[in-house]
């Protein structure tokens, strides 16, 4: 993995005198600063990709789902993975994976629920997986219509179970997305598992601007996280999950600049609409997520503010693949409840999560 060592200062003793008033260092700040503004001139040019949506081959029948894909209304085909139980499934969950992760993030969730009844349907979202455009950054608006469509194909599947969304991290921010807009898909539950809210206010003025300039100035180029951010800030305790992870070939391991600025912006879209979501809601979160930190989380709270319909349950022991964690069972179990009854109290006894963030 390539390392970015940081120049050393250069010392006082350094500066060598070019004339009266005039030192090296500030001839080397003007060409600094006149490369900066050159930059955010050739930025503001550019627009960050987004990946088109595909022409549908001749003869295109429209949304369908096969054993191994649904197919979406411009003819993609979405990698699907699904887990069934024994007899028709009284509830069908729709699940959403989160960034550069894939259907395989719901590989322990699929085969637990199944025996409990439920069918999951997980899939690649598009750019990533298995899935068209891998890499690039398909838009908020596309990934909540392929949202709606594979929704509408489950209904038609399956009209009498009770439908739900499952959305990881930005899984849950597309979930967020699509059931706040004013063409909610036709599910009858959301579950946001730690949803992605890193917004643009949470991310801080020196965090949004370099993001900004990186997507219009080389937003193409694919960079992987550092190293000490990987150990440091795990997103599981459950390390052998995080290799598996790491080691399945369609997983993403680097990023591109113009996708982590279309991550951001859906992620903003998500903080402010989490109030707008009119389904019954279950959002979960974790006392040890490392990726959406509490800082994010609670603004995000705070303005759905006291909407009746939206639940939320703290885990102590939670990190931020809470699918994925030690505990996972837990939440198995919580969201299984959830879904047969939406009043009941959930068997973990979880908290809500508001009071545990100001802790």
């Amino acid at each position: 993995m390539a390392r970015r060592t940081a120049s050393p200062e250069t010392p006082a003793s350094r500066w060598t005198e070019l004339g009266p008033g005039f030192r090296r260092d500030e001839r080397k700040t003007g060409i600094i600063a006149l490369a900066l503004a050159l930059s955010l001139t050739l930025a503001a040019c550019a627009t960050p990709a987004i990946q088109p949506p595909l022409t549908p081959p001749p003869g295109f029948a429209g949304p369908a789902i096969t054993a191994t894909h649904v197919v979406m209304d411009d003819g993609a085909r979405l990698r699907l993975a699904r887990w069934t139980p024994d007899g028709e499934p009284w509830a069908v969950v729709v699940a959403l994976h989160g960034m550069n992760d894939s259907r395989a993030s719901f590989r322990l969730a699929g085969p637990w629920w199944a025996e409990q009844g439920i069918e999951t349907w997980a899939i690649d979202q598009r750019g990533f997986g298995e899935s068209p455009g891998r890499g690039v950054w398909a838009g908020e608006d596309r990934m909540a219509e392929d949202l709606r469509t594979t929704v509408a194909l489950a209904r038609a599947r399956h009209p009498k179970a009770t439908i739900a969304v499952a959305g990881e991290s930005m899984g849950g921010a597309v979930a967020i997305v699509a059931f706040a807009s004013d063409r909610p898909p036709d599910a009858d539950r959301v579950i946001l598992l730690a949803p992605a809210v890193w917004g643009w206010s949470a991310q801080g003025p020196l965090n949004s601007a370099g993001l900004w300039i990186a997507a219009r100035a080389m937003g193409d180029r694919a960079v992987e996280a550092p190293e000490w951010a990987v150990r440091a800030l795990p997103a599981s305790d459950n390390r052998m999950e995080l290799f598996r992870n790491y080691r399945d070939p369609n997983s993403l391991i680097t990023t591109r600049f113009d996708a982590l600025y279309g991550l951001v912006d859906l992620m903003d879209s998500a903080s402010r609409s989490l109030g707008d979501i009119e389904a019954p809601t279950l959002l979960l979160y974790g006392a040890h997520d490392n990726v959406i930190r509490k800082d994010a989380m609670r603004p995000a709270l705070e303005a759905a503010g006291n909407r009746p319909d939206l639940r939320t349950a703290f885990y102590p022991d939670g990190w931020h693949i809470l699918n994925r964690d030690l505990q996972a069972e837990t939440v198995y179990r919580d969201v299984a409840a959830w879904l047969r009854d939406a009043g009941a109290p959930l068997p973990s006894g979880a908290g809500e999560v508001a009071p545990a963030l100001v802790r």
